[in-house]
């Protein structure tokens, strides 16, 4: 009986090892499963968010320690350096907020300069409102709609630029010269222009979003399981899933908002079209200039798609900069494809020197070369 018990004690370690290796390999897959399962449900994104700084930033161009100097450069008071986007490592989404939060102060620096150094008004759009709807506005000279001889239209491209500003990215790297269009406006009115700039981004007013009432759970397929057992198991499992998220959750969840479009102003070619109709029509100006940047180019073509005679009648010339208009895309007439060949100039960047006649892309308007004065405008 011992015998046959000594002889079989091999065969049973090695069946207990292999039961043991099963049991092991069964316990480790259970763990890989749910691993796998806990990896599919992180968020990287929210993970590199754990350490985040809060988004409290300064506002004001003092608090943030910045000014612009004699120059019109922004530099930081305590050592004279530009503008550093990277203030702290390893943190993309907190820098550029950061820099967001910089670039508001600048739009409403810009409009004080608007004001101040170019004497220019404030006109709120639209015209007729009543006190609780969203607005826009522009700016005119203090002869926009009286001055019998000439009147000059600024039109900016699109993205987080306002009134005033051609480049963000030029005013804060580069300078004010660059980025706004104060030159513009300081030589026309020298040489006796009246001045309208347009706000063709100023589309919507965003407000925080109403809170939502959670949504219904999803239905599940039935169980055999007791109603109490499966009650307490949901309760252990949601249990885990809210401590792991817990750990590694978002401590700054961003505002969730909701854009109120301005009634006739909503886009950049409604915006456009709105001030056309209410202000540059009604102008006394005898010879009206535009100037058109990227998509304020595309939305000067799609006003003569809509006023195509009033626009001819009245508009002497048009500079466009870096154009962002499409005359087969936009269907425009063959009139005012004529007319653009013989009023209108597409300044675009080039390696060629300035001024140089390039080929034409499309059959509307001449192209030459700028140089590469616009490369770093960004849209």
């Amino acid at each position: 009986m011992i015998s046959h018990l000594c002889a079989a004690t091999p065969v049973l370690y090695i069946l207990w090892i292999a039961m043991a290796q099963i049991a092991a390999g069964q316990e480790d897959r259970e763990k890989t499963t749910a691993l796998k399962d806990l990896l599919s449900r992180i968020d990287l994104d929210e993970l590199m968010k754990k350490d985040e700084p809060p988004f409290t930033f300064p506002k004001t161009l003092e608090e943030f320690e910045y000014a612009f100097n004699e120059y019109g450069q922004l530099r930081h008071l305590k050592t004279g350096e530009p503008f550093v986007f990277n203030a702290r490592e390893d943190l993309h989404r907190w820098n550029q907020k950061r820099y967001e939060a910089l670039g508001e102060i600048i739009t409403q620096y810009v409009y004080e300069l608007l004001e101040k150094k170019c004497n220019m008004t404030k006109q709120i759009l639209p015209e007729e409102r009543t006190d609780d709807e969203p607005t826009s506005f522009i700016y005119l000279s203090p002869d926009a709609l009286s001055n019998p001889s000439k009147l000059l239209v600024l039109i900016h491209g699109s993205g987080v630029v306002r009134a005033g500003q051609w480049a963000r990215r030029l005013i804060i790297n580069q300078d004010l010269d660059s980025g706004t269009q104060i030159p513009f406006i300081t030589r026309a009115m020298e040489e006796g222009y009246s001045v309208m700039v347009l706000n063709p981004n100023e589309n919507y007013l965003e407000v925080e979003k109403s809170a939502m009432s959670s949504p219904l759970p999803s239905p599940t397929e039935p169980s055999d399981e007791p109603a109490e057992k499966r009650d307490r198991k949901d309760d252990k499992e949601g249990k885990k899933k809210r401590e792991f998220y817990e750990k590694y959750r978002n401590p700054q969840k961003e505002t969730e908002t909701e854009r109120i479009p301005i009634r006739e102003n909503s886009s950049s070619e409604e915006h456009v079209l709105y001030v056309w109709d209410h202000f540059v029509s009604q102008a006394k100006a005898k010879n009206v200039f535009i100037m058109a940047h990227s998509y304020g180019g595309l939305s000067f073509v799609e006003l003569m798609n809509q006023r195509e005679t009033e626009v001819k009648e009245k508009v002497c010339a048009v500079a466009l900069t870096d154009s962002a208009h499409n005359i087969w895309l936009q269907e425009t007439s063959k009139g005012t494809q004529d007319w653009m060949q013989q009023h209108c100039c597409n300044w675009v960047s080039s390696p060629e020197p300035v001024d140089t006649l390039l080929d034409p892309m499309l059959r509307d308007c001449p192209r030459v070369s700028a140089g590469l004065l616009f490369a770093d405008i960004s849209l």
